[in-house]
């Protein structure tokens, strides 16, 4: 396990964990807080995606990293469960994501938020949207709100310290 946040532990996602990481992105796309996820689009992203886990083994947040190009990378799918929501899980997730970019030495990393003033505590600033490439509307032309979803795009730079950029 990685990362522990209030007793509740980031680790990378397992085959195991696809139907709760539906079901969590699910909750919050009913609130119209997020885009939905098909089950396909789960399990063909599965690797890029991480977890929260509560000490019963529940999975009780989830957030991804999708590379995009090769200086761009995503931060996708936060989602937190309503009884632990403020405790530092979304953060810690975000986070995890963001170490994974610096790792991989992408210098830039953007979302795009029904709830950008999150992101905004976490560094993020706003952007506009046409400033991305083009790859990246990929998954959105095949979204039911496309071409108006009324995300806001954020992004972050990430410092490449000596030692990322061996």
């Amino acid at each position: 396990m990685g990362k522990r946040t209030d007793g509740i532990a980031v680790r990378k996602a397992y085959m195991t964990d696809v139907d709760a990481i539906r079901r969590l992105v699910m909750t919050h796309a009913e609130r119209q807080r997020m885009l939905p996820r098909s089950l396909r689009q789960i399990y063909d992203n599965l690797r890029n995606f991480y977890v929260g886990v509560n000490g019963q083994g529940e999975v009780v947040g989830c957030g991804a990293l999708q590379v995009s190009w090769k200086d761009l990378a995503e931060v996708k799918a936060i989602a937190i469960r309503s009884d632990v929501q403020g405790k530092g899980l979304g953060r810690s997730l975000v986070e995890t994501c963001l170490a994974e970019a610096a790792e991989l030495k992408v210098p830039r990393v953007f979302v795009l938020s029904f709830v950008p003033e999150f992101f905004e505590k976490l560094g993020f600033h706003r952007i506009d949207k046409n400033d991305l490439p083009h790859k990246v509307w990929t998954e959105c032309v095949d979204c039911p709100l496309f071409p108006e979803c009324g995300e806001t795009a954020l992004a972050i730079e990430i410092p490449l310290t000596d030692a990322t950029r061996v």
